[in-house]
């Protein structure tokens, strides 16, 4: 680490000298103090990667001075989950709190359990009568599911996944027993249902919980003939871990998704979350080149509007959004701030986990640009909503806001904010 460090210095100084800056210009440009700036050069203090792109932008390095910071190490990889005669065990407490494992029958029975939600996906369908009212049935199962949407907008979720695991269940379970056409369609939504317990499951920061979902979801597609899914749960996985720091598993998998002959709206997810990943990785050039392949996939996207929508829909333009947060990785928050700035005036009022998520990140890059009234005016219309929606996700992103406010503490609007800030974070931290 010191040596990294030393290398990295050493190249800081050379490509400052180079652009005739003191250490004071520089420090004014990328919000760093003169003395932090002068012990990274000495190789005394360590880099952090959100200063080596800063510099990166500032310097005109094309991302050389990233390359000398380690990215962090991700964590161990998760196996895909298999089937292995599962049976579903969710428990419901009185503090309004949940927790789902999935468990093998003969654990079950050792355990003692007395109840549990039995699966068999995977296994023959029996053919059963055919269900009255069975269009009917579709179309209110999908209504439930924009509902569920919606409260997961609004909620914890810990607070949605119950409802969901168990309409997810009981759509299987009436496939049995329905006649064909019947039965595909609600095989499809039932795995539209496991995707999005996925996602709220990544939300309370299970990612094992969020890769046996979207397996889940992939099992149930299959049966009712979408194999496009199976690619999809490739883009999950790419997002699950560039989120867990591996961003070299996160590439190849967006890679291999966007080279498959899956559905528009799929490749065009996979593109974006390849941006991402060549964001992280200070790859300027490329990170664009993916954005704009991800804008022409889902623009020209076929997908059936009756349908739930893959990915997320509450954004009015997802790849401006996802523009305004992929320059924060490379190192240019001003350009970020504004453009997040103007997409989170456009998501809609009731879509409050979207509008908290962006509105921290927002925080974030007016923070890291300088603008620190600004970034503590966003926060504090968000706080409120932080602590409602629970997110893991998001909190992530308020814990690197408090470091960035912490360095601009004789800032009186920070110290004013920055213990609620501080309070909230640990305790979304440990929820």
């Amino acid at each position: 680490m010191l040596e990294q460090s030393y290398d990295f210095g050493r190249e800081l100084r050379r490509r400052r000298l180079v652009a005739r800056l003191s250490l004071l210009q520089l420090g004014q440009r990328v919000h760093y103090s003169k003395g932090h700036l002068s012990k990274v050069e000495r190789g005394l203090k360590r880099p952090t990667l959100e200063l080596a792109r800063l510099c990166d932008a500032e310097l005109g390095a094309g991302g050389e001075l990233s390359s000398l910071v380690a990215l962090p190490h991700g964590r161990p990889c998760l196996p895909v989950p298999g089937n292995d005669e599962e049976v579903w065990l969710m428990q419901l407490r009185k503090d309004g709190s949940s927790s789902f494992e999935p468990v093998t029958r003969r654990d079950l029975i050792a355990a003692g359990a007395a109840t549990a939600l039995s699966l068999q996906i995977g296994t023959p369908l029996v053919p059963g009568p055919v269900l009255e009212g069975a269009a009917t049935l579709v179309d209110a199962s999908r209504s439930i599911f924009e509902q569920l949407r919606r409260l997961g907008q609004a909620s914890g979720p810990s607070y949605v996944l119950p409802p969901l695991i168990a309409q997810t269940h009981s759509l299987e379970q009436l496939a049995v027993s329905s006649g064909p056409r019947t039965r595909t369609a609600l095989l499809v939504l039932a795995s539209r249902y496991a995707e999005y317990t996925g996602w709220m499951a990544q939300e309370t920061g299970d990612d094992a919980a969020a890769l046996w979902w979207t397996d889940r979801a992939v099992r149930l597609a299959t049966a009712g003939t979408d194999s496009g899914l199976a690619v999809y749960a490739q883009v999950r996985r790419s997002l699950v871990s560039l989120y867990r720091g591996d961003i070299a598993e996160s590439m190849e998998l967006a890679t291999l998704a966007l080279r498959s002959t899956a559905p528009d709206r799929i490749r065009g997810l996979a593109a974006q979350h390849l941006a991402q990943g060549r964001a992280v990785a200070g790859d300027h050039a490329g990170c664009l080149r993916s954005l704009d392949r991800a804008r022409e996939l889902l623009e020209r996207d076929g997908a059936d509007p009756s349908q739930p929508v893959l990915g997320a829909s509450h954004l009015p333009d997802v790849v401006s959004m996802f523009t305004g947060w992929c320059l924060f990785d490379l190192g240019r928050p001003r350009q970020a701030a504004a453009i997040l700035d103007k997409e989170l005036a456009r998501v809609p009022g009731h879509a409050l986990r979207t509008r908290t998520r962006y509105g921290v990140r927002g925080a974030l890059a007016h923070a890291t640009a300088g603008d620190i009234d600004q970034a503590c005016r966003l926060i504090a219309e968000f706080l409120p909503s932080l602590r409602l929606i629970s997110s893991a996700t998001v909190s992530a992103d308020v814990r690197r806001l408090s470091r960035v406010l912490g360095r601009r503490s004789r800032s009186s609007a920070v110290r004013e904010l920055l213990p609620e800030l501080t309070a909230t974070a640990a305790r979304t931290r440990r929820s």
